[in-house]
């Protein structure tokens, strides 16, 4: 979840992202169920998960 509140304070999700994808993974309580997640939260999440390690990677030295 830490990751997530990083990613909704960076603006990488929205709120209502933030708060489906976190619903969806305290509901889903095993790995093979989380793998189960709507297609359309996989693509928000996946996409923030990129644009998170750009950002934390930081510039080229």
């Amino acid at each position: 979840m830490q990751t997530l509140d990083e990613m909704l304070s960076l603006n990488l999700l929205t709120a209502e992202q933030h708060q489906d994808i976190g619903a969806w993974v305290r509901q889903a309580r095993t790995p093979e169920r989380i793998l189960q997640m709507p297609a359309h939260l996989w693509a928000v999440l996946e996409q923030a998960s990129t644009l998170l390690d750009f950002e934390s990677s930081g510039p080229p030295h």
